[in-house]
């Protein structure tokens, strides 16, 4: 089966920019935290797929592999004074900001990848394997259950302070507004509509420039600057020690 031995070979490929980018990126970085994680991911569906765990392996390995083409397209189009779709511009704009914390890195290039790459992402895989966005929705639910259960352990990770002083700390408030469950089955909803609208090219892409413009909001809102302190008053909590991601 060529078609998959080249996109099995594809998923290699983005793992290698991934890993190139880790290298390559200050740890602090803003684009660099969202690497890390995004890498975490693409392992995981890569030792997946190579487990045998998927239940179509082809449709997992397209999905995977135009999902991951998506970000690098981004990444490549600022290394080339480029302009990256709007739902990115938020996370390279404040990429140094040194009021924006590690988590809130982390979950605005989720919002961006989830919110819009993804949605296109099924469009592109349905094109490639010539299927409907129907057939790659146990892929896309598996893909996306990784993705929740990554994401329960970045906010545990990134998190800063003891439990009890969360209730307290403006970064709580701003990442409660947020659910990566709703962003989830929003993209799936919009996946479904740009596929139903592929035939009328220009209302197909007033919604992708609309969806794109909504979740670069979104972004712009997670990548709030917060102060370093809970409090003016009491001294901020301890940070929580362990190989950051």
């Amino acid at each position: 089966m060529p078609q998959l031995e080249h996109l099995t070979a594809s998923v290699a490929t983005v793992v290698a920019r991934m890993r190139a980018l880790d290298s390559a990126l200050p740890e602090r970085d803003g684009v660099a935290v969202f690497n890390r994680v995004y890498l975490a991911v693409t392992e995981e569906v890569e030792r997946r797929l190579d487990a045998g765990q998927f239940t179509d392996p082809q449709a997992a390995t397209a999905l995977d592999v135009r999902f991951a083409e998506r970000y690098l397209a981004a990444v490549d189009a600022v290394a080339d004074d480029r302009r990256p779709p709007a739902c990115w511009r938020p996370l390279f704009q404040l990429r140094r900001h040194p009021g924006v914390r590690p988590l809130q890195f982390a979950l605005a290039g989720i919002n961006a990848h989830i919110g819009h790459d993804l949605a296109l992402a099924v469009v592109d895989s349905c094109r490639t394997l010539g299927c409907e966005p129907a057939d790659l929705e146990d892929e896309f639910d598996r893909v996306g259950d990784l993705l929740v259960s990554l994401e329960e352990r970045i906010r545990e990770d990134l998190m800063p302070g003891p439990d009890l002083l969360q209730i307290a700390d403006p970064l709580t408030h701003l990442l409660g507004s947020w659910s990566l469950e709703r962003a989830r089955a929003a993209t799936w909803s919009a996946a479904r509509a740009l596929w139903a609208l592929r035939r009328f090219e220009d209302v197909a892409e007033e919604f992708t420039e609309r969806l794109d413009a909504a979740v670069g909001f979104a972004g712009r809102m997670l990548l709030t600057p917060l102060a370093d302190r809970v409090d003016p008053i009491r001294p901020s909590p301890p940070r929580l020690t362990g190989t950051p991601l």
